[in-house]
C-alpha cells in the first residue's frame, strides 16, 4: 500500500506532485471531514487534482447517523466525555513531568549523572504516554464491542454508499482540520477497511490521523501550555512515524533541546516534520521518496528526510 504524508496544502498545494510520483492518474475520493461544517468547500482542492474527485462527505453522514440513531448518539457522547476526562488526567501528569525534565536538564551535575537523570526523565514521559494510549484504546475497543456501529442500520447504509463511491476511485485524499473530529468519522464508518489497497494522500491533521499515534503539539501556543501531548492511537496506515505538520507555525526548530526531547520521547518512531510543499511517500511501510520533509534526531539536529 502506498501512503503519502504531506505538509499543509491550503496556500501552496503539492498533493498533485506527490500523486504523480506515486503513479496515480485517476479519480480521488476526498475526505474533508476535519473541516467539519465546511466539508463541502473543496473547489480549490478539486481543481488542484484536475477535477477528478468525489467528496465522501463523512461529516454530513455522521450528522445523519446521529439524527437517526438516538441510542448510538447517546453512547457516542458518553464515550467522547470519557476521552476528554482521560485527556485531562493525562495532561495534568504530563505537564509536571515535562517541567521537571526541563529543570533537571539545566542542573549543574557531573555529565554522566546528568545524562542518566535526563534519560529517566524521558522514560517517565514515555511510560505515561503508553499508559494513556492503552486507556484510549480500551475505551474505543469497549465501545466497538458493545455498540458494533458498523452493523447498525444507518451506519451500514452509509458504508454501502461509501463502498460504491470508492469503486470509481483510484486513490484517497485526506485533508486536515480538526483532528479528533476527523479521526472519529474515519473510524465511525470503518474507512480503513473500505479503502483497501488504494493509495492514500494525507496532509496536516490528516497526516497525523493515519499514523499509529496522534501527537498534538505547539511550541509557542497562543494560549494554554506548550507540552506536546498524545491524543490517541491513529489509523496506523504508517508505522513508526510521528507526523509533525506545519512546523512554520508550530515547531521551534532552532531549539535543539526541545527537538531532542521530541526525538527521544517518541523513539524508535521517526519524528517527521512536514513543512509547506513537503511530502514523503511510503510503500509497504518503507520510505521510498521524500521532498522537502525533515526529521528530528536525538541530539536535537534537524535533517532532510531520506529514503531507505
Amino acid at each position: 500500500m502506498k501512503v503519502a504524508l504531506l505538509g499543509p496544502q491550503r496556500f501552496d498545494p503539492s498533493v498533485a506532485e506527490a500523486a504523480k510520483a506515486a503513479g496515480v492518474t485517476g479519480r480521488f475520493a476526498l475526505i474533508t471531514a476535519g473541516w467539519q461544517e465546511r466539508e463541502r468547500e473543496d473547489d480549490e482542492l478539486s481543481e488542484h487534482l484536475g477535477g477528478r474527485t468525489v467528496n465522501l462527505a463523512l461529516h454530513e453522514r455522521a450528522d445523519d447517523v446521529f439524527r437517526s440513531d438516538g441510542e448510538l448518539r447517546g453512547a457516542y457522547r458518553a464515550r467522547q466525555l470519557r476521552f476528554r476526562q482521560l485527556q485531562d488526567f493525562y495532561r495534568i501528569r504530563l505537564e509536571h513531568l515535562i517541567e521537571s525534565a526541563r529543570v533537571i536538564a539545566h542542573r549543574a551535575a557531573p555529565t554522566e549523572l546528568l545524562a542518566q537523570e535526563q534519560e529517566w526523565s524521558v522514560n517517565g514521559i514515555r511510560v505515561l504516554d503508553k499508559h494513556h494510549l492503552r486507556q484510549c484504546e480500551r475505551v474505543r475497543t469497549e465501545f466497538q464491542k458493545e455498540w458494533a456501529p458498523h452493523a447498525r442500520g444507518r451506519v451500514a447504509w452509509h458504508r454501502a454508499e461509501l463502498a460504491r463511491l470508492l469503486e470509481g476511485c483510484d486513490a484517497v485524499a485526506i485533508a486536515g482540520g480538526h483532528v479528533a473530529s476527523l479521526l472519529n468519522r474515519l473510524q465511525l464508518f470503518g474507512v480503513t477497511d473500505l479503502i483497501g489497497e488504494r493509495p492514500v494522500f494525507a496532509w496536516s491533521a490528516g497526516a497525523m490521523a493515519v499514523t499509529e499515534r496522534i501527537v498534538l503539539f505547539h511550541d509557542d501556543p497562543p494560549y494554554g501550555v506548550d507540552a506536546p501531548q498524545v491524543l490517541e492511537p491513529g489509523l496506523g496506515l504508517v508505522s513508526d512515524v510521528v507526523a509533525l505538520p506545519n512546523p512554520e507555525a508550530r515547531l521551534a526548530l532552532d531549539d535543539a533541546e526541545r527537538m531532542a526531547m521530541y526525538a527521544q520521547r517518541f523513539a524508535p518512531a521517526t519524528c517527521m516534520v512536514l513543512p509547506r510543499r513537503s511530502w514523503v511517500l511510503f510503500e509497504a511501510g518503507a520510505l521510498v521518496e521524500s521532498q522537502r520533509a525533515l526529521t528530528l534526531h536525538a541530539d536535537g539536529a534537524v535533517a532532510d528526510a531520506e529514503a531507505a
